[in-house]
Order: structure tokens, then sequence, then C-alpha cells
């Protein structure tokens, strides 16, 4: 029995099967094929697209963080599986893949389709597509209530201007730059790599604090608070205080050389005296 020949079906390119199909579809096919072969070259560019350093954005050019200083931003905010992370300006999407691979829920927002595109393919091949996700978005319109914790490298104008949306997030979150400060307010920690990292290798961590300027009643006594971002002066029962700081919602203060510690919960501050000791103390906003 004679066997018949194999047909070898040639593999086709995106742009020759759709130009195939079209060109069986008949006359009212090939009329709603008609615009089939430049929608399949734009999706094979958008395939091949590969960002350049230094390409212009909305806001800010394209360069990306290097991948070891990834790594330390991350250290410094002590990111967990349980936090929720947004990368403003989020780029091939680099940041967000890195805090997925730790386990967290993180997004990326960026204004340039092609590099959310870009991201959604790398963290598919990382395989935390479920947990490394992107938005085509305005990083000044976007709402970054849900986020513990914040990364990004922008240039200052753009962190002065975002530096009153930041500082209305809830008490602890953690805000960590790449490179730049925002505005005055002084970063509680600063680090700088220097293996792997080309240029501009310095981090910058902020944890946004509680909001206690005001009059308070320290059982009886009042307590005045004065605060510039972190840092807190005033006076208890008229005497000064010392060393005043807040890191999150977390309060700390010296009065005549004792150690004041507290946590505060809206209008209400509960501590205990000396920060790590029994006594405890409460104050009451007035």
């Amino acid at each position: 029995m004679q066997s018949l020949p194999v047909r070898r079906i040639p593999r086709l390119s995106p742009f020759a099967a759709v130009r195939r199909l079209c060109l069986h579809a008949g006359l009212a096919g090939a009329l709603a094929c008609a615009a089939a072969p430049s929608l399949a070259a734009q999706q094979g560019q958008a395939q091949d697209y590969q960002p350049e350093v230094g390409q212009p954005g909305k806001d800010v050019i394209w360069v990306p963080t290097p991948d070891v200083l990834v790594e330390k931003m991350l250290d410094m905010a002590k990111v967990s599986p349980q936090d929720r992370l947004m990368d403003l300006g989020s780029g091939d999407g680099r940041t967000v893949i890195a805090a997925a691979r730790r386990g967290l829920t993180a997004k990326g927002i960026e204004y340039n389709a092609d590099m959310v595109a870009l991201a959604r393919r790398r963290a598919e091949q990382a395989q935390v597509a479920d947990r490394a996700t992107f938005e085509q978005a305005d990083l000044f319109e976007t709402d970054l209530s849900q986020a513990d914790v914040i990364t990004m490298y922008l240039l200052p104008t753009i962190n002065e201007k975002l530096a009153p949306k930041l500082l209305d997030l809830a008490p602890g979150t953690r805000i960590v730059s790449h490179a730049f400060g925002i505005g005055d307010w002084e970063p509680d920690q600063t680090e700088r790599v220097n293996d792997d990292c080309p240029g501009y290798c310095t981090a910058f961590l902020w944890v946004v604090p509680a909001k206690v300027q005001g009059r308070w009643s320290m059982q009886g006594q009042p307590l005045v608070l004065e605060q510039r971002y972190q840092l807190l002066t005033g006076t208890l029962d008229g005497k000064l205080l010392a060393q005043g700081r807040l890191a999150g919602d977390q309060i700390s203060f010296e009065v005549d050389g004792v150690r004041y510690g507290g946590t505060v919960r809206g209008d209400r501050i509960e501590g205990t005296v000396p920060a790590d000791g029994s006594r405890p103390w409460t104050a009451q906003r007035q």
C-alpha cells in the first residue's frame, strides 16, 4: 500500500496568519479585515518594545533603578508578605516584580502604555503576575491610601508636589525614594550601596507620622505639642520637651530627663513612663 505524502504546514507569523484569513473571508470579510495588517504589525511592535534609558515620559525621563538598590529599598521598608506596595512611575516593572517575589501584593503606576505592557509581560515571565499588577495612570490622580509601602524614583520637584498627599497617608506608611528627597522633610533613614550600582546609589526612607500638633491634657497636666513632620517640640505642664519624635503612630519625648513613650490612637495617646517602663499615662486632645 502506497503511503501518502505528508503535507507540512508552514508556521505563520501573526501578520501572515491574519492576512490569510482575510483573503479567504470573501468581500465582506475582506472589507472588515482591511485594517488587520496594520493591527498585527502594531501587536508585533508592542511585543518587541524595549525602552531606552533617558527616553522622555510625562513627568520624568526613564532611568531604571539598579536591581541591587531595589533590594536595598525593600529592605529599608522592612517589607513583609502582608504589605501592599505601590511603585510610582513603575517603568519596566522591576521594583513591583522584586516585591512580588518576596510575597507582597504590589502594583505599579505608569503613564506610558508600552511600559505597562512590557512590565506585565515581565511579571508573567517571572511567574508573579498574580501578585504584580500594573495600571496605566497618572500618579497625581492615583489613590495611594491602600498602600503600606510607596516606592519611587522621581524628580525632587515631583516628590515635593506629592508631599501633601504622602503626609495624608495612614501613620506608619513607609515611603522609599531612590536618589531624591521630599522637599524639607528630613528622611528617617538614608542608605547607600556601592557594589553593582553605576550612579545615584542612595535611597531614603520616611515613615508617615501621626498628626499630633495641638493641645492635649495628660491626666490633668497641659501637654502642648508643636510638630514639624516627625519632629516634636512643646511643653508638659510648662516644662520643655526634648528629643520629641514620631515614628508612625509611636511617640516619644523627654521631660526633666524622664523618657515618655506612647501610641497615638486618633485623639488619644496611651503610653508608659519611662518609655520602657510600666507606669501608664494617657493624653486626650483638647
